[in-house]
């Protein structure tokens, strides 16, 4: 007889289809779905069978990923997907001695980052991986908008995302509002490719507490003063007793 109706494994899956978890917006619980990242540490061949080169003949091939640890400190930077790579290696680089274990670590650079849209320079934990992204990219902003939320992998990098499509939706407002024509012309620059509904903006890369949060914020609603329920009683009641008493009509 099991212990539990359901597999553990289903818990965190099956949570989110009733309460609270259940309203919040679908587009948001779409988000969570797990995609695989681009593979960082190690590559993919992309294919199921292949010769062996000494034989010739047909063999089997498995692409298995490198498990790869991504620190709470990964979530305060931009990594661009690298994070600890655990393994072994040779005790003073000799075969014929015992295996040690080792854990390889990405070098980690503090770099100064400005983001046009956001108008403001970032002093980020990064990469040369990120680094090289970004010109990749052809700027910061770029990276940040076009990186999808499992090859960004960092709190911080959704954060930003936020941040810059909400100020692209709010443009009015908040992008450049001392100059019209810097905000035009950054607003053109983006808008195509990025510029989304401003309902989908503000869900973008919470946390499932910060989501249910919101939500729990947007469902709540402040009682009525009590103070405010007894005047309007008192005064239907004073309404009532002035209707009730009698009318005297002077006679000419």
């Amino acid at each position: 007889m099991p212990l539990h109706k359901y597999p553990p494994k289903l818990w965190e899956a099956l949570k989110l289809k009733q309460g609270i978890y259940s309203r919040l917006p679908k587009h948001y619980l779409k988000s969570l779905e797990p995609k695989e990242p681009t593979p960082v540490h190690w590559r993919p061949l992309g294919v199921q069978y292949r010769a062996n080169p000494k034989t010739g003949m047909k063999q089997r091939v498995q692409d298995i990923p490198i498990p790869i640890y991504y620190p709470p400190q990964s979530q305060d930077g931009l990594w661009g997907g690298e994070g600890w790579v655990q393994g072994f290696r040779y005790a003073n680089n000799d075969k014929m001695s015992n295996r040690v274990k080792k854990t390889w670590k990405p070098q980690l650079l503090k770099r100064e980052l400005y983001s046009e849209i956001l108008d403001h320079k970032f002093t980020i934990t990064v990469t040369a991986r990120t680094m090289n992204l970004i010109d990749a990219a052809f700027g910061f902003d770029f990276y940040i908008l076009k990186t999808p939320k499992e090859d960004l992998n960092s709190k911080l990098g959704m954060d930003l995302k936020r941040a810059m499509l909400l100020r692209l939706v709010r443009k009015d407002t908040e992008l450049y509002p001392d100059d019209p024509v810097k905000r035009e012309s950054i607003y053109n620059k983006y808008k195509q490719q990025f510029e989304i509904p401003e309902e989908e903006a503000e869900w973008l890369g919470l946390s499932l507490e910060e989501a249910v949060e919101k939500q729990r914020q947007l469902e709540h609603t402040e009682p009525e003063p009590q103070f405010k329920v007894c005047v309007d009683k008192l005064v239907q009641e004073l309404q009532m007793v002035k209707l009730m008493e009698p009318h005297l009509i002077e006679k000419k």
